[in-house]
């Protein structure tokens, strides 16, 4: 006889660790996107906090590790026997990884990139090009081109010195270095608004603990806020 009894409303699985405080932060916006006035109105996660996953870079850019791909489809299919109705990757340069991890599991799973990608062609978009802010993983494997190009829309990305800057940012807050680095961020956004794009994209989840030092007038879509409001959104469906 099994002993599994999953619960008979919706649960979130994450697939989290890289890094860590992407992953809590998630859940901090979750918590807060979820309209409560007590502790059974919030949403039932499951979180694979894991730090162990090998590294994005070293597979797929650097061609020096090991393929995360086995350890990141052992956590989706771990989170599915526990009772997970549907799945996030708490890591955009992840989602490189999208299609083996949806084809291990029968749950859907909330693609960020897709996703945020839907959210920028929603807005009014006068030139059809944005900005990207992320990991030069992301960059490099074309992960926002090939889902911005379904909508028209062009990307731009800083320049080799100003993206080597960016990856500096993302590697201190993964070090836990991030509260003096919001105006590093804020040049670096600029610098790269300087030419005629819409908007901000910030496409990756390290980058999202700074986007609330950016200045007030820079337009900018989150990608983890994308995320966040689609978990909620799609746990009301499923609950509904």
């Amino acid at each position: 006889m099994s002993s599994h009894f999953p619960p008979a409303h919706p649960v979130v699985g994450i697939l989290g660790g890289m890094g860590p405080a992407a992953t809590i932060d998630l859940m901090r916006r979750v918590m807060e996107a979820t309209p409560a006035i007590d502790d059974a109105d919030h949403i039932h996660m499951l979180i694979d906090q894991n730090p162990k996953v090998p590294s994005r870079i070293q597979a797929l850019i650097e061609r020096t590790g090991p393929s995360p791909v086995d350890e990141l489809v052992r956590m989706a299919r771990n989170l599915e026997a526990a009772g997970a109705t549907l799945l996030a990757i708490a890591c955009n340069t992840a989602h490189a990884y999208a299609g083996d991890i949806e084809a291990s599991i029968t749950i859907p799973l909330l693609d960020m990139v897709t996703l945020t990608a839907g959210e920028t062609a929603s807005r009014p978009l006068k030139h059809r090009r944005v900005g990207m802010l992320a990991s030069t993983a992301v960059l490099q494997l074309g992960l926002y081109e090939r889902a911005f190009e379904a909508y028209g829309i062009e990307t731009r990305y800083p320049r080799r010195a100003e993206q080597e800057q960016v990856l500096r940012l993302i590697k201190a807050v993964k070090a836990g270095r991030d509260l003096d680095l919001h105006d590093d961020f804020n040049r670096l956004a600029r610098q790269l608004l300087s030419v005629d794009l819409d908007l901000l994209v910030v496409a990756c989840t390290e980058l999202s603990l700074l986007v609330n030092g950016l200045d007030a007038d820079i337009e900018v879509i989150d990608s983890l806020d994308v995320l966040v409001s689609a978990i909620a959104r799609q746990a009301s469906t499923q609950a509904g």
